[in-house]
């Protein structure tokens, strides 16, 4: 008897706490204009030309892939170590 009654009491509660749930649900906020929603959306224009500039821009220019090295690495390695040298012979010159 006590676990009919149990379970008619959980059946009751929930019930109320659903019914509660659907009498107090409140419907969507109302739509207030934002004060930064015009200042975002002339950003975001602004921005779209900056990108329509660049590409123009990066068009005109020679893609990696197609640039010419003007020597092999190797030489450009030596005369970089050389300058290097070079550098350091003329602190110990100082000191």
């Amino acid at each position: 008897m006590q676990g009919r009654l149990a379970l008619l009491l959980g059946g009751a509660v929930v019930a109320g706490a659903a019914a509660y749930r659907a009498l107090t649900r409140r419907g969507p906020a109302p739509a207030v204009p934002e004060p930064h929603v015009e200042a975002l959306k002339a950003r975001l224009a602004e921005s779209r030309s900056v990108v329509d500039e660049r590409e123009e821009f990066e068009a005109a220019e020679t893609p990696v892939d197609e640039a010419h090295a003007p020597e092999d690495p190797e030489t450009r390695r030596r005369a970089v170590h050389e300058t290097g040298r070079e550098a350091a012979e003329r602190m110990r010159d100082r000191g």
